[in-house]
């Protein structure tokens, strides 16, 4: 039945997972001795970070220092960018397929075994149901045989905590998280508090970005033809000739909250490309020839609409003092944090605030397993929401859909807070 020395299979796992099947009992004195272990042993504690929210599964395994001792990650990007978009289906199937490999993979590159791991992190909301739940079995699992503490992970708590595993951030912070599923901005108030300021009134930046490249057929250029959406835009629109060529309205400049509205952006841009398609009778497999400059023009619209947003938000901050003066920091996460047009327009917008920058660094901006794990080293150190009683994690479920911590938006609504976006004039095109 055991697979390798690290990990038993999964198809034996989904066995356990079922009733009138092999119980493992423990008895009293093993759990005593592990609680003694954790107190009393001098070595950091090591938490093993399980990801399958979305289309990549990722183990990470980090101990309270913050060191990655190991990871692992089974990328779906090339299969989903074949098929035009995420099939949640196929999805979790392959993860299904990979998820031991991936677990024993970090495991070995740890040069650890379970036994030596002393809690399980598993990504549980939001994200796909079907990809939540082979994670949320396959964590279950290794914590039941492994007699080890269970630790949920709320998939956007972990973005926005990632950069304190890197960089030497203090709470409270403001946290923008930009990716493929969210858009949103917060207060990061501890572990586990968090105020949403803002979020998105239709579609996440990450998935227009996706669509409208889709739309552009940007695949079909040899360069781009194995990048994300989002990457292809942003190299694409460095080779931009006239980067405001096209024209985009100013989205929700007069709502004076920090909600922000993707949709309409999409539609303009997906308009462009049908007219130039239509006036210049291109057809299904070729690309428009101002493709570069409406990517240039595209990223200059979101930038602006992100930025006020985002400096909205520090105004909110400043006129509720709600984060001393000397420590006002402002962390970008998620997959679209990675554009760095994006980074440098937020940049100028905090050097005018008077807010440090921190960007979690590129690689840990994607989901993978590092940044569970990391979460789960935060809730340790804590101690919230650990969950140590096996009935108790037995009962642990997955949510499609969860707010990041206290909705705030109203409160910032109510604040009337008129901005006048700082000028990013001065930053470099391209």
């Amino acid at each position: 039945m055991v697979k390798c020395a690290y990990l038993l299979s999964y198809k034996a796992s989904l066995k356990f997972c079922q009733p009138n099947c092999l119980n493992f009992l423990h008895s009293a004195c093993s759990q005593t001795v592990n609680t003694l272990r954790r107190y009393t042993d001098s070595r950091p504690a090591i938490i093993l970070g399980i990801e399958t929210s979305c289309d990549d599964t990722g183990c990470g395994i980090v101990d309270t220092t913050g060191k990655i001792l190991g990871e692992a990650i089974n990328s779906q990007h090339v299969t989903h960018l074949k098929h035009g978009g995420i099939i949640p289906t196929i999805a979790s199937e392959i993860h299904r397929q990979h998820i031991t490999t991936v677990c024993e993979n970090a495991l070995r590159s740890a040069d650890l075994r379970l036994r030596d791991v002393d809690a399980v992190a598993t990504t549980t909301m939001p994200g796909l149901l079907n990809s939540l739940n082979v994670g949320n079995t396959f964590g279950k699992y290794l914590s039941r045989v492994g007699n080890k503490p269970y630790i949920p992970i709320h998939h956007m708590e972990a973005h926005a905590l990632t950069v304190r595993m890197t960089e030497k951030v203090n709470f409270p912070y403001l946290v923008l998280l930009i990716s493929g599923g969210h858009s949103l901005l917060a207060i990061v108030d501890s572990v586990d508090k968090f105020y949403t300021l803002g979020t998105t009134l239709d579609n996440a930046l990450g998935e227009v970005l996706d669509k409208i490249a889709r739309r552009l057929k940007l695949i079909n250029i040899p360069e781009f033809s194995h990048m994300s959406g989002g990457q292809a835009i942003e190299n694409a629109a460095t080779k931009a000739t006239d980067p405001k060529k096209f024209e985009f309205s100013s989205y929700l400049t007069r709502k004076r909250d920090c909600q922000f509205s993707f949709g309409a952006i999409w539609s303009t841009a997906l308009e462009y490309i049908t007219n130039q398609e239509k006036e210049l009778q291109i057809d299904a497999s070729k690309i428009i020839p101002d493709a570069y400059n409406l990517c240039a023009s595209l990223q200059w619209c979101i930038a602006r609409h992100i930025c006020l947003r985002t400096q909205r938000a520090m105004q909110f901050i400043d006129e509720m003092n709600l984060i001393p003066q000397e420590k006002r920091t402002l962390v970008i996460s998620g997959g679209v944090a990675c554009n760095n047009f994006f980074a440098r327009a937020l940049e100028i917008v905090c050097s005018e605030k008077g807010f440090q920058f921190v960007r979690t660094p590129p690689r840990l901006c994607n989901d993978n397993g590092v940044m569970i794990a990391w979460n789960g080293v935060e809730r340790w150190i804590a101690n919230a929401g650990v969950i140590r009683d096996r009935n108790e994690i037995e009962t642990v479920t997955i949510e499609k859909k969860m707010p990041l911590g206290e909705n705030w938006i109203e409160k910032v609504r109510d604040a009337n807070i008129k901005c006048k976006l700082v000028k990013l004039n001065v930053l470099s095109t391209y």
